[in-house]
């Protein structure tokens, strides 16, 4: 099912003519409204006048995480705060979070997006669908509930956790699609299982997103609770969820590039790559009001196609992902960054500057364990002290990092010492 035919089977002359439109005038209006932006152009030598459409993209600068960070909390806006209508965030390497804002209109983008994705996921007004990502200062919930009533589909908006509940609130409600973690959706798939509940339940589609994922889990999940499952992409700093989204042919996802222009760059020399290459993949809004962000790096490594897809799109799609080009962890729908963790333990005092994050999928949920390195007379103390300072960090690292840790102490030299650059992180999940 194709929500918006006009834009999503466009031609690629009709696209390029489009975004080359919209990107002058959004151009015009940063230089005119941002200063950030406007320094960047003069220090680079450009004008407005010098965009005339989307070939001279690689004319104009690039913007990183750091940048919004250095302008928190508004510093990026460029509308009044009068019409910001919404805000969410989150969190980065730093106690900063990452502040996103949002106009009634692009609330209304927002919504049309989202709105394609179910609607790429065959699912329409007569569904109901549970919302089971984090509502709040996340995009995830929010941003899936009002795509889903633009649709016109009954939403159940639960939220994460409490899994029975929402096991009982599918089979009461006759919930026919979800949209949560994939890793979440396998915990519920297996408690219905040991509930002999499966066949109680009415589910048929599912829209899972927020976390790294492989077309092998895809296929599990539909396995286990006889659905289809549709891999659903976005970051808060560009929309939130719904920048681009798969098929029922799984060949990539489709950019929305009627509001997201992508390019795939090289990311040690910053230079385009050819369609088909692998590269960091970097966007820029040519719609949004509020925050308008230039050719954004997201860190994330794929590559492109602008070939027309068998569902009838004419939208470049993207590959499954491949990595980052940074240290950066998705875990839970959670960004985690090592640093985050390094900053922590040195306000404490009583460890060492040597950690180990092990993060594996255990019962198909992510979960980290966090190896530190403490001082020997520790473990000569009582048993009470040890598990007391174990709580403290356990407690400190949540708190910097938003998700529950598991937390071992561990002998002064237990962890292995590197020549080069220090290894912080083990991730013993298959993600490819």
């Amino acid at each position: 099912m194709i929500w918006n035919e006009t834009k999503e089977c466009m031609s690629r002359d009709e696209i390029v003519t489009l975004q080359g439109a919209r990107l002058r005038k959004m151009v015009d209006r940063v230089y005119h409204n941002v200063e950030f932006y406007r320094k960047k152009m003069q220090q680079m030598g450009i004008e407005p006048g010098d965009i005339r459409g989307i070939e001279d993209l690689s004319k104009l600068p690039y913007t990183t995480k750091d940048d919004l960070r250095d302008n928190y909390p508004f510093g990026l806006f460029a509308v009044p705060e009068s019409e910001v209508v919404r805000i969410h965030a989150s969190s980065g390497t730093t106690g900063k979070a990452t502040v996103v804002g949002y106009t009634r209109r692009d609330i209304e983008i927002w919504q049309e997006c989202v709105a394609r994705v179910l609607a790429m996921a065959n699912v329409g007004k007569n569904d109901k669908i549970q919302v089971s990502y984090g509502y709040g200062l996340f995009t995830g919930g929010l941003g899936v509930h009002y795509g889903a009533e633009n649709l016109g589909a009954t939403v159940v908006p639960m939220s994460t956790g409490n899994s029975k509940k929402q096991i009982t609130m599918m089979q009461d409600f006759g919930v026919t699609a979800i949209a949560c973690t994939p890793s979440y959706l396998l915990h519920i798939a297996e408690t219905l299982e040991e509930a002999n509940a499966l066949d109680k339940i009415k589910l048929r589609a599912a829209i899972c997103g927020a976390e790294p994922w492989t077309d092998n889990m895809r296929r599990e999940i539909e396995r286990k609770l006889n659905i289809k499952a549709y891999d659903i992409y976005g970051l808060s700093e560009i929309m939130g969820p719904g920048v681009a989204s798969d098929c029922d042919y799984h060949c990539g996802l489709h950019v929305f590039e009627d509001h997201f222009v992508p390019e795939i760059i090289n990311p040690e020399t910053l230079q385009p790559v050819e369609a088909g290459e692998t590269g960091e993949l970097v966007f820029t809004t040519v719609t949004k009001e509020a925050l308008p962000l230039i050719r954004y790096r997201t860190k994330d490594l794929t590559s492109i196609t602008y070939d027309k897809c068998e569902c009838g799109r004419t939208l470049a799609r993207i590959s499954r992902f491949k990595g980052r080009s940074d240290d950066m962890l998705i875990i839970r729908g959670v960004n985690v960054f090592p640093s985050q963790i390094e900053a922590a333990l040195l306000e404490i005092g009583e460890t060492s500057p040597h950690y180990l994050m092990i993060v594996d999928r255990i019962n198909n949920l992510d979960n980290l364990e966090v190896w530190v390195e403490v001082e020997e007379r520790f473990f000569s103390d009582e048993i009470k002290q040890l598990e007391g300072l174990t709580k403290k960090i356990a407690h400190v690292l949540q708190n910097a990092i938003g998700l529950a840790v598991k937390v071992k102490l561990v002998e002064p030299k237990t962890i292995e010492r590197s020549e080069g650059k220090a290894k912080r992180v083990i991730d013993k999940r298959k993600l490819v």
